[in-house]
């Protein structure tokens, strides 16, 4: 841009593709703290209802409580069921470890790291960055729901190859994409088929997430009394 004559409808698109660049890096940065900080919540879970020397006191009420005890705290999205999601992604994805920063890594429960176990199939796993990378924790929801681990890294990866929304990531699955995949003599043109039409995910930080909402702080009424 240095060497252009300096327009105004050059002013105008420097300032449109700037503010478009940092949303979406902005957007990226809080998708992948909010991934990483559900995972390491399911970690921390886990770890206490493996070694915690007082796991005994809350047994099978121990998600209830802990979910009252973070409500006391001021912490939003943390129901019981919400905690069972967090402790199901940490167990089903292992690999995301690897995605820590050198920041997050002394987060890390010590007792902890031999409970972070591979796969005994590794090849059928997606590599943990690229999950949060290309992943927000409201897609990857989903997939921790598939018991097969094949069937997983296939969405994961047609999910990845055609940029889907969460609600396409959503009806391809039940839509049995996979099991017709399977089955197909034509799996290619199946697969273009299925990603002609696919409604993708957009660049932009999507606000009407209540993952997002509740992570930052914010509830929905406030950002529409601002955005007024």
């Amino acid at each position: 841009m240095a060497d252009e004559c300096f327009t105004f409808e050059i002013l105008v698109k420097a300032i449109r593709n700037v503010h478009e660049n940092l949303s979406v890096q902005a957007a990226k940065a809080v998708n992948i703290s909010l991934t990483l900080r559900n995972w390491l919540i399911g970690c921390y879970i886990h770890t206490y209802e493996q070694d915690g020397s007082d796991r005994a006191t809350y047994g099978e009420q121990l998600l209830e409580n802990l979910s009252s005890r973070l409500k006391e705290t001021g912490l939003q999205r943390i129901e019981a069921r919400e905690l069972r999601r967090y402790r199901r992604f940490f167990l089903v994805y292992p690999q995301i470890r690897e995605s820590l920063n050198p920041e997050l890594t002394p987060m890390l429960p010590r007792k902890s790291e031999s409970q972070i176990r591979e796969s005994p199939t590794p090849e059928l796993k997606t590599a943990g960055l690229k999950l949060v990378e290309r992943f927000s924790f409201t897609h990857l929801a989903e997939p921790i729901k598939i018991e097969d681990p094949l069937k997983r890294v296939f969405c994961e990866s047609e999910c990845i190859r055609g940029n889907w929304s969460v609600r396409e990531l959503k009806r391809q699955i039940a839509s049995l994409y996979y099991e017709r995949s399977g089955m197909s003599t034509n799996k290619e043109k199946l697969a273009g088929i299925a990603q002609s039409d696919a409604e993708q995910v957009e660049p932009e930080l999507n606000v009407r997430d209540p993952y997002i909402f509740e992570f930052l702080g914010l509830k929905s009424k406030e950002v529409m009394e601002y955005g007024g």
